[in-house]
């Protein structure tokens, strides 16, 4: 995360940013995170924020680096820049000739109150000239007007979908989630857990396989909404802490541990067995709120600090079940 600065300023960002954070990471601590990273056998390394294209030429160069060391390049972007056909293909050939592999962009009745849904299109449509992977992500929340059908609709997205027919573009939908552990958002109808669909939960596959290292120098185990406000998932400061050793010190923390192969929700639902005052039952449709509130709600710390030793098996087996049966290894670090 190059910065947490951003050229939008959305109700509820999960990680703080708007255009009057000016909070940014020295060149050189980040292209010590993607020397570290190569070094402990890290497979690809993703460029964040806030809005990682206000770094400027220094984005370029370290993506020029992270190829340079085999390492696969991803940007996530609001697509601010893209304005007008012109200046995004400008745009997408500076990142190309860098080295960029992906580009996912970022949309929704948030967003696009701040960054016109055509500037994504041209974002995208410059991309896949390009041959660029391209991702678009879509803010779900209730009564919104901005959805993955309604932009397949859009005369510019059928026009560049019938341009690049073998260039199949990724659209993902993704709850928009209150920073606040108690605060339950009104959604579509079948979006938050409960009793009926919990089991379907799986484990979260960013904690303990993607390492995020944010704008203050920060190192955290997980990629996740609102990771900010988790002090346990700070495992570290790039200034100070080699990667490897900060991924070696999450790694032997039971609880990361437990929430990637149970996942949140189940550990709530778990909870909430010890203890029937825990209600969590339709309040979360993201994951992170809910790994928010294992963190921040004092009665399901209890609950976890009293009564985690009878999961220890359960867990210590999912692990060998799903990273080590058959020769699998685990998921390499992102």
């Amino acid at each position: 995360m190059p910065t947490w600065q951003c050229t939008a300023a959305c109700d509820a960002c999960g990680t703080h940013s708007s255009p009057a954070v000016r909070t940014r990471l020295s060149t050189s601590d980040m292209q010590a995170a993607i020397r570290q990273a190569a070094e402990a056998g890290y497979e690809a390394v993703g460029f964040t924020g806030g809005e990682a294209t206000l770094a400027g030429r220094v984005l370029l160069e370290l993506i020029e680096l992270s190829k340079s060391l085999g390492l696969a390049t991803r940007l996530v972007t609001n697509g601010h820049w893209a304005r007008g056909p012109d200046r995004a293909r400008t745009k997408i050939d500076d990142f190309v000739s860098a080295g960029l592999d992906e580009i996912n962009f970022s949309t929704g009745d948030q967003h696009v109150r701040f960054v016109p849904l055509q500037r994504v299109l041209d974002g995208m449509y410059a991309s896949l000239a390009r041959g660029l992977r391209v991702a678009l992500m879509v803010e779900i929340t209730d009564r919104r007007r901005v959805t993955a059908e309604s932009i397949r609709e859009m005369p510019g997205y059928v026009a560049l979908s019938r341009r690049f027919p073998d260039s199949p573009i990724s659209i993902y939908e993704s709850p928009w989630m209150p920073l606040s552990p108690k605060e339950v958002a009104p959604y579509p109808d079948g979006l938050t857990v409960n009793a009926r669909n919990v089991a379907q939960r799986s484990g979260c596959d960013s904690i303990l396989t993607t390492t995020t290292v944010q704008a203050d120098g920060s190192i955290t185990a997980c990629c996740g909404l609102g990771m900010q406000d988790i002090p346990e998932l700070r495992i570290g400061d790039i200034r100070v802490t080699p990667l490897s050793q900060a991924d070696r010190a999450a790694s032997e923390d039971f609880l990361k541990r437990w929430i990637r192969v149970e996942g949140p929700e189940r550990i709530l639902a778990w909870a909430a067995t010890h203890d029937p005052d825990i209600e969590w039952e339709n309040m979360y449709a993201h994951r992170c709120q809910a790994c928010l509130r294992l963190y921040q709600d004092p009665a399901v710390r209890r609950t976890i600090r009293d009564h985690h030793q009878e999961k220890a098996a359960d867990v210590a087996f999912a692990e060998w079940l799903l990273y080590h049966y058959a020769g699998a290894d685990p998921a390499g670090p992102d």
